[in-house]
């Protein structure tokens, strides 16, 4: 029998990049993602700049979730929408 459970979506914690590194990090987990695909990264505080820039450069094209928000880290789900 076939085993019916969606995939896993990927995590990424980037708290233990350079606070440089994070938004490059994530711009290129995003230009990765095929439409309908999504990935969970976690921060160590609120992204919401991080959320203005990628609608301005992708406006439309992203879903942005919060699954945890703070106070020790903040989870938030991007997904690429379908076409």
């Amino acid at each position: 029998m076939p085993d019916s459970q969606p995939a896993a979506i990927p995590e990424v914690d980037i708290r233990s990049l350079i606070p440089m590194q994070r938004h490059a990090r994530i711009f290129e987990l995003v230009g990765n993602l095929q439409p309908g695909g999504a990935f969970v990264f976690v921060n160590d505080h609120d992204p919401k700049p991080l959320y203005y820039q990628l609608e301005a450069e992708h406006p439309k094209q992203f879903s942005w979730t919060y699954l945890e928000s703070g106070p020790v880290a903040w989870r938030v789900k991007i997904g690429r929408l379908p076409q």
